[in-house]
């Protein structure tokens, strides 16, 4: 983890030129950056965000990030709000990359949730999901079902050296929920990337979902499988497994405001296989293909061969809840 872009104050004194946000006492760059740069900006007693995108975000989806944060500020949704500079533009450069500042949620993540959390979660992605539907904007899922072949091949053989016949094991997956993948769900846009680092908590309440920057529209369900897999699980030694009383939390919490249709409960097992295979795919990827020298954190592909191999398990709705 590391702040990839170092800024300086005459940075900092083109940012106050652009923007009628006030005199920067302060700037201090965010560890916790994986994809982007982030910087705290404090002007007198408010914060602010700088994001400095790095490589891996396309330019031409950032307007479609900042309209959708925008909208869904004035629709109530806790969520970072861009800030437009004087021009009335969101996107700016800094050392010729692109940028933007956002409004700072208040409060920090959790590294785990406990079940309330996991109720009010649900809760709060139906009310995001709700809210979008009043949002004319669309952004294809760049690493949907039909980017995995594309993935896969990119992945060699060498990932077996951390799981025995990793790479089939993966192929065969892929060829078994394309089987299932159904075509009719209901859509819209969702977040995307809802694990407990983009979680914002606080005075021990639920305040906010932040970095919206795989946002896109797909299936409402696939993101709720994405919860599952990545706030429901818990690790016993080396094992990660379900815990119940959470999953089933959060999809009562979510359907307190949203109603899952039969045809989504019907099919939320092969999202929830979608969704585990998914991030082994790019996790696998980065493993093989991140620099030893890059300063972040390469997750464990291990973590979701385990995930995906409980999804295969069962094949119910009714087994996520308790």
């Amino acid at each position: 983890m590391a702040v990839f872009t170092k800024i300086n104050y005459k940075d900092i004194l083109n940012i106050e030129n652009q923007f009628n946000i006030g005199k920067i006492k302060k700037f201090k760059g965010i560890k916790k950056g994986i994809e982007n740069t982030n910087y705290f900006l404090t002007i007198k007693n408010r914060k602010y965000i700088l994001t400095i995108f790095e490589r891996r975000v396309n330019s031409t989806d950032l307007p479609y990030f900042m309209n959708l944060m925008s909208r869904l500020s004035k629709l109530k949704v806790k969520c970072p709000n861009p800030v437009k500079s004087k021009k009335g533009k969101f996107i700016f450069k800094i050392k010729n990359k692109n940028a933007c500042i956002v409004s700072f949620l208040e409060g920090k993540d959790k590294k785990e949730l406990n079940y309330n959390d996991c109720f009010m979660v649900g809760k709060n992605v139906a009310k995001l999901h709700l809210a979008s539907k009043k949002i004319n904007l669309y952004r294809r899922n760049s690493l949907s079902i039909s980017s995995w072949p594309n993935l896969l091949s990119k992945i060699s053989i060498k990932i077996d050296k951390i799981s025995r016949n990793l790479k089939s094991f993966m192929k065969n997956e892929f060829k078994q929920i394309k089987k299932s993948w159904p075509k009719n769900l209901p859509k819209g846009i969702i977040h995307s990337d809802l694990f407990v680092d983009n979680i914002i908590f606080h005075k021990k309440k639920f305040h906010g979902f932040i970095d919206f920057y795989f946002s896109c529209n797909d299936y409402l369900s696939y993101e709720l499988a994405t919860c599952v897999n990545a706030l429901c699980f818990e690790k016993k030694g080396s094992k990660y497994i379900l815990n119940l009383r959470k999953s089933s939390n959060l999809l009562k919490g979510y359907e307190s405001i949203r109603k899952l249709k039969d045809i989504e409960k019907r099919n939320f097992n092969t999202m929830c296989k979608g969704s585990a295979l998914r991030y082994l795919l790019t996790r696998a990827y980065d493993y093989l293909n991140t620099p030893k020298s890059a300063l972040i954190k390469i997750k464990d592909p291990k973590e979701y061969v385990q995930k995906l191999n409980f999804h295969r398990k069962i094949n119910s709705f009714n087994q996520y809840l308790r």
